[in-house]
């Protein structure tokens, strides 16, 4: 199926189908579901077997990257340009209805798929861990030393250029059963869940001369929700 430009391709393997009208195949949706995301789960196949492996992540543009130990399993199999699917997760709230089988859940899933290369040009490894830093703590990067020969030979960094992908978000409050409105007692509604940054854990032996960073997230105000996550929460009221 052909798509806008503004989408990916809806093919077998990324339709959604259940509960299909939750499914989302617009860039802006799928783009801001990843980089709200933290942690990703690498779907692969190693001689017949499958397996699953979570690993931070991060985007640019239509590629996304991720990396690990040299030595590792799901590394070394996904860097030879197999296919792969990788999926996130974000959770926003339980969803308590007046019966159990109307419980749910709040969230914003996407689930996208390519093909996975090893990144072997020196300068886009380093610029893409340069990146990976200012991603997790802006302003990071400049607080640290540069990294080592050494420190890159042992990492691999993994792109995969998105080829076709997929979002689905669920939101809002229960949708009972007409008559448990009337004969239901319990309270009902939703319980929001976000995850937000606590307060800094020094190292217990830092550097007399190292007080709190500037990019530390204990000093950064609230990060506002993107315009884009408040578009597509509101579409899905």
């Amino acid at each position: 199926m052909s798509a806008a430009p503004d989408a990916y391709p809806v093919e077998p393997r990324n339709r959604v189908k259940r509960v299909h009208e939750h499914g989302r195949y617009d860039r802006e949706s799928v783009h801001a579901i990843l980089d709200a995301a933290r942690v990703c789960h690498v779907g692969y196949v190693i001689d017949g077997q499958p397996y699953v492996t979570p690993t931070m992540h991060w985007r640019e543009g239509e590629r996304l990257y991720w990396h690990g130990s040299a030595a590792s399993r799901m590394l070394r199999a996904v860097k030879q340009a197999v296919p792969v699917c990788v999926t996130v997760t974000l959770f926003d709230g339980l969803v308590l209805a007046r019966s159990a089988f109307n419980h749910s859940a709040n969230y914003r899933a996407a689930m996208v798929f390519g093909r996975a290369r090893a990144v072997e040009d020196a300068v886009e490894k380093e610029a893409a861990l340069d990146r990976l830093m200012d991603i997790l703590v802006p302003g990071r990067g400049q607080e640290l030393r540069p990294n080592t020969a050494r420190e890159l030979k042992a990492t691999t960094v993994v792109a995969m250029d998105i080829e076709t992908a997929s979002a689905k978000i669920s939101a809002g409050p229960p949708e009972d059963d007409a008559e448990d409105y009337e004969i239901a007692t319990c309270w009902a509604g939703v319980l929001p869940s976000a995850q937000v940054w606590g307060a800094p854990v020094p190292d217990p032996t830092p550097h007399p001369s190292s007080p709190l960073p500037p990019s530390s997230p204990g000093t950064m105000a609230a990060r506002p929700v993107p315009d884009a996550l408040r578009r597509m929460v509101g579409k899905a009221l």
